[in-house]
Parts: C-alpha cells; structure tokens; sequence
C-alpha cells in the first residue's frame, strides 16, 4: 500500500473503502477481466491516482482484508511475551487477528469468485499472499527459537503448516453461511492440532 491520499476532506479509510466497495460492483457487473482501474476509480468518484495510493495493481483489491491480517498478525506476533512457548504465541497471534474479522469482512472474491471470473486471478495472486504470511511466522519461530532453518526446530515447516491450516478454516467460515460462528473458533480447531505437535 502506498502513501495516503493526501487531498483535503478524504480520510484515507473511506477512500480504500470505496474503492474496495466499487471494484466489487464492477466486477460483478462485467467480471474481473472486463474491468479496467479507471472504471474502477471513476465508480468510486476518485481518480485513478487516487486508486494507485491504496493499491499497487488491480488484484490487490482482492485481498485487502488478506494483507492487512498479515500485517495484523506481524503485530500480534510481536507483542507476546517472551516466555510463551513458540508455537502457543503463534496460536495465540492467529487467534487475535482472526477475532478482529468480522463476518462482514470476508472477501466478496471468495464468496462471488465464479460471478466475478477472478478463480485464476485468485490463484496467481494468492501464493505470494500464503508465502509472504509463511515467512512471518518462519521468522517469528527463528527469532524466538534462535535457531536459523537448519537448527532443530523445523520453523518452517511449521509456518507452512500452520498458515495452511489458517486459510483452509478461513475459507470453510467463509463458505458456512449466516450460520456461521466466529472466525477464530473455525482457526482454532484447524490449528491447534499442529501447534500441539511441532511444540512437542
């Protein structure tokens, strides 16, 4: 994300939040290839420097709640204390960046994918998403451990495994419906499995 948009009388939210909220529409109305970021800004009555101030490229607008987990959960890593074993602040990270989303935050792109046309796009864009999410944790684990990837404790393995788990139950809450509870219960049962087993 790059600086906010600097123009008097815009917060910097409501603009991110339009833009989000206008590509969504667009890309519904005419899929996610037929849709350009000037139509984009234009929906959300801004300009297309405007968009390029809260996005790099139109397929971040896709993962916005995405990136900022991952930033979220960098923060949360960061704040346990030093004594909790590796992998218990690891779940515990997960499980305060998963409580901060709310129902409402979840992806229209994952719900709406097929509508949309955004499944290859989804694809391409999403692994750099799932590496880059991997290698906080990686690092976490290597700092906290103080081993590097060839020490005793498989950092990333576990960071994988973990993350992995994460996404699954985050796609399983998304798919559930009104009926579904708490994201953090969802993320919890998914990974506590493996926190318990690499912190073994």
């Amino acid at each position: 994300m790059r600086a906010a948009d600097a123009r008097p009388g815009r917060k910097r939210v409501s603009s991110r939040a339009m833009l989000e909220e206008a590509a969504c529409e667009l890309f519904l109305e005419q899929t996610y290839a037929g849709t350009t970021v000037e139509q984009i800004a234009q929906r959300a009555g801004v300009s297309r420097n405007t968009f390029f101030n809260y996005f790099d490229a139109k397929s971040d607008v896709l993962w916005a709640g995405v990136d900022d987990s991952t930033e979220r959960l960098s923060e949360q890593l960061a704040a346990e204390l030093p004594h909790t074993p590796p992998m218990r602040a690891v779940r515990n990270a997960f499980l305060r960046t998963a409580a901060a989303l709310s129902p409402g935050a979840i992806p229209l792109a994952i719900t709406q994918w097929h509508a949309m046309g955004v499944a290859a796009e989804l694809q391409s864009s999403g692994l750099p998403r799932f590496l880059r999410m991997a290698s906080v944790v990686e690092r976490f684990l290597n700092e906290r451990t103080g081993l590097d990837a060839v020490g005793r404790f498989p950092a990333q393995p576990a960071a994988f495994a973990v993350v992995a788990a994460a996404v699954a139950a985050s796609g399983v809450w998304a798919r559930a419906g009104v009926a579904r509870r708490e994201l953090q219960s969802y993320v919890a049962e998914a990974i506590d499995p493996i926190c318990d087993g690499f912190e073994a």
